[in-house]
């Protein structure tokens, strides 16, 4: 099926029109393969021939049109021609019709209207001026459509069917490219033998389909859920489709996150308080603990608390009751909590700084959201999507320079990085269909570990060039693996014992590299 609306929205072709229009008032139109109109917006301000613009608007006219293509179109096939030119009755002047085929299927026309194909101009205008003032024109626009037909003579022909013909052209290769992508994600789907997408995640690689089937498996469960990972990565979204796949779905959401606020504040947020209170407490307000009564409450950044406010919501996760501020009365709620931070609070348990009884109790079911870093095979599904969601319909890509470019990069501000990127690009391009990689930021384009190792091969020692892709090959595989060394060591070619002792001497521990 051929989108015939986003025709107007491709740069190529908005240029190719612009050249027609000038050079000889002529405009184009779509047809599809049964002659009809097709992506005008009839009186559309884009059709600069008044006469066109008039004949256009009417329902007859349309159908003579649509009539007269059809029967150019039969000739062609018979005759095999590029095109045909023919008067079109209705308005009196000459179309042009060059058909669009696609593998040998013949799907639709173009169509050039406003003109006269030989030197008749003196004998024809009174003709065409007769019929516009039959469809209701009145003087004036019948004086200044006349005035805009043209004549395109022998010599100028040629290059005006060229013209036309680069318009069904470009709508072939666009439609090739569009059909590409969606059988490349048919692909996809078809190799994974499951889904690239879940609710508003996007991701074909291992870790998020191990993401996936979690997700699924604790879809009944009514358990507590942490959901830990780096800013960026997505955990907001994970949380909605935990709530959004759940019994409690059609109940409320609330999202809360911890570090917006002081303690005094996030308490009020959190649990409510009664009218007098503290200064400004006017009148009784409901905490977002009760508001989310029954549904689900995500408390995002939850390793930003402190002690005091930890004790208070260790109370409300264990026996599901609170006390509002200023009040004595507790309050009894049915709420699931999931909770998020982007900090390891594990090693904070160890530190002091966040409680222990608090971190079982939230970490019943461990959620690691992995970095973009982590999952760059999903890199070209998220820029698709990130570069052609709710645009203005034009289909654009990624040249493969500039893909290889986001391949290069480390990504620390992960998806939401990566989406900004995209933005910024998009507003580049301007009406191009490709983004290249002069339209990355210089952060993407300068940024080649590759590149960095290879310097440093030239400039400076063999060995400490070696010694440093050893290390950027092993801190990667470790981040791969899940620090799998049996694994990593095996895919390495070395030994378990050898690959621990790399990893000591480049500093590489667990934990360390977590910070």
């Amino acid at each position: 099926m051929i989108n015939w609306d986003e025709f107007e929205h491709i740069h190529v072709i908005k240029k190719l029109k612009q050249i027609l229009n000038s050079w000889w008032n002529i405009d184009i139109v779509f047809t599809d393969d049964k002659g009809h109109i097709r992506g005008v917006n009839f009186g559309d301000p884009k059709l600069i021939n008044p006469a066109v613009k008039l004949f256009l608007s009417k329902d007859t006219s349309r159908d003579s049109l649509s009539h007269e293509v059809s029967k150019s179109v039969e000739d062609l096939k018979i005759s095999q021609n590029r095109y045909a030119m023919r008067k079109w009755e209705t308005s009196g002047f000459d179309m042009a019709v060059v058909p669009i085929v696609i593998d040998n299927e013949f799907m639709g026309s173009v169509v050039a209207l406003g003109f006269l194909k030989d030197d008749s101009t003196a004998q024809r205008l009174p003709e065409i001026q007769e019929r516009l003032a039959i469809f209701g024109a009145n003087g004036d626009v019948i004086q200044q459509a006349a005035s805009n037909i043209r004549y395109i003579d022998d010599h100028n022909r040629d290059h005006f069917i060229q013209l036309v013909e680069l318009v069904a052209q470009e709508i072939v290769t666009l439609h090739l490219e569009i059909t590409s992508r969606e059988n490349r994600i048919e692909e996809l789907n078809k190799e994974l033998g499951s889904r690239y997408k879940y609710d508003n995640m996007i991701g074909k690689s291992k870790p998020m389909q191990s993401l996936y089937s979690l997700l699924d498996k604790i879809k009944g469960a009514d358990s507590t859920v942490l959901i830990q990972g780096e800013n960026g990565t997505g955990k907001e979204l994970i949380a909605k489709a935990i709530h959004y796949n759940s019994l409690r779905k059609d109940k409320q959401m609330v999202i809360q996150n911890c570090s917006a606020f002081n303690d005094n504040l996030l308490e009020s947020e959190l649990f409510g308080h009664a009218k007098g209170s503290f200064t400004g407490a006017i009148k009784d307000k409901k905490g977002l603990f009760e508001i989310a009564d029954r549904g689900t409450f995500f408390l995002d950044e939850i390793g930003d608390t402190s002690p005091t406010m930890q004790v208070k919501l260790l109370r409300v996760l264990q026996e599901g009751t609170f006390t509002p501020v200023g009040s004595i009365e507790s309050r009894q709620v049915n709420v699931r909590v999931l909770a998020a931070t982007n900090k390891n609070l594990k090693e904070m348990v160890e530190k002091g700084t966040f409680r222990e009884d608090l971190y079982y109790r939230l970490n019943v079911i461990n959620i690691q959201v992995p970095a973009l870093r982590e999952r760059k095979e999903d890199i070209p599904l998220l820029t698709d999507f990130f570069l052609n969601r709710g645009h203005d319909g034009t289909a654009r890509g990624l040249t493969n320079r500039a893909l290889e470019k986001l391949y290069d990069y480390h990504w620390p501000g992960n998806i939401r990085e990566l989406q900004n990127e995209m933005e910024r690009a998009l507003v580049l391009s301007g009406n191009e269909t490709k983004i290249t990689a002069d339209m990355l930021s210089p952060k993407i384009i300068n940024a080649n570990s590759k590149t960095n190792i290879q310097g440093s091969r030239v400039h400076g020692k063999l060995k400490d060039a070696l010694e440093e892709l050893e290390k950027e090959m092993i801190q990667a595989g470790l981040r791969r693996t899940g620090w799998n060394k049996s694994k990593l060591a095996k895919e390495l070619g070395i030994s378990r014992a050898g690959l621990i002792m790399k990893v000591e001497k480049y500093n590489l521990d667990k934990r360390k590299m977590a910070k």
